[in-house]
């Protein structure tokens, strides 16, 4: 399927690796030009080199989007390099849990500034360009227990939350414009975060990665390159009539829709 992506151009955040990474990766094999964002350059760097290797076109943008200051830089970089901004995917952010007791201020205004914030400031930057072309695209990665949060998940699924409060308001107030905004709830997926878990415990990745797939239905944990074509699905022509809607990409796991 032609996913009608050739010659757009898509901001990713949080770029570097895992889901970030993919999400580059797939949407430049379908002909967009993407700039990747993300904090450390060297992994950065290496994104982008892969993508280039490929035959596709991308751009690195060192930035920190936790920073007030780092959305409009993204988006000047963005136009400068490519001239336009048709999709922004906001995927930058880490897991951050914590029983309600022990999360401190400092922790939860900095989940919120890097979740939250983070995205606010990239879609405001973003939306005057796409609204001159009148249409784009805006995914806003956040988990499946933003919408089933259990004990000691916070501060992370309070912020993914309003991840989707915002995805819902903002598809509603964008809609008329052309404007599509959509979220993608994320379950377990694998990524380098895991593979140090499983060094600092001094176990095979694999086995820590069959453990944590048990109790999910599809009897694994999913992969980044999952997530990207369902991500790319959703800032492609094909999903020309889906906006306000959120997906579930945890192989079953989550008991909500």
């Amino acid at each position: 399927m032609d996913l009608g992506l050739t010659g757009k151009v898509a901001i990713v955040t949080g770029a570097s690796q895992g889901i970030g990474k993919a999400t580059v990766l797939r949407l430049a094999s379908e002909g967009a030009l993407v700039v990747a964002c993300a904090r450390g350059r060297d992994m950065l760097d290496a994104t982008v080199a892969q993508v280039r290797e490929a035959g596709g076109r991308a751009h690195a943008v060192s930035a920190d989007v936790s920073k007030p200051q780092a959305a409009p830089g993204i988006v000047d970089e963005a136009l400068k390099t490519f001239g336009r901004i048709d999709i922004l995917v906001n995927n930058a952010g880490t897991s951050a849990t914590g029983a309600f007791e022990t999360v401190t201020d400092e922790a939860w205004q900095a989940d919120l500034d890097l979740k939250l914030f983070g995205a606010i400031r990239l879609i405001r930057a973003a939306v005057p360009y796409m609204r001159e072309q009148r249409g784009g695209r805006i995914v806003n990665v956040t988990n499946i227990g933003a919408k089933q949060p259990v004990a000691g998940s916070l501060p992370t699924t309070v912020s993914r939350a309003a991840g989707l409060a915002m995805t819902k308001a903002l598809s509603k107030e964008f809609a008329p414009e052309g404007i599509l905004v959509n979220t993608v709830c994320i379950g377990l997926i694998r990524a380098g975060q895991h593979e140090k878990s499983a060094a600092r415990r001094g176990i095979d990745v694999e086995e820590l990665y069959q453990t944590m797939g048990r109790n999910i239905p599809l009897g694994r944990v999913g992969r980044a390159e999952e997530a990207a074509n369902v991500i790319a699905f959703l800032v492609s022509e094909a999903a020309s009539f889906v906006t306000g809607t959120s997906v579930n990409l945890d192989g079953g796991a989550s008991a909500v829709l």
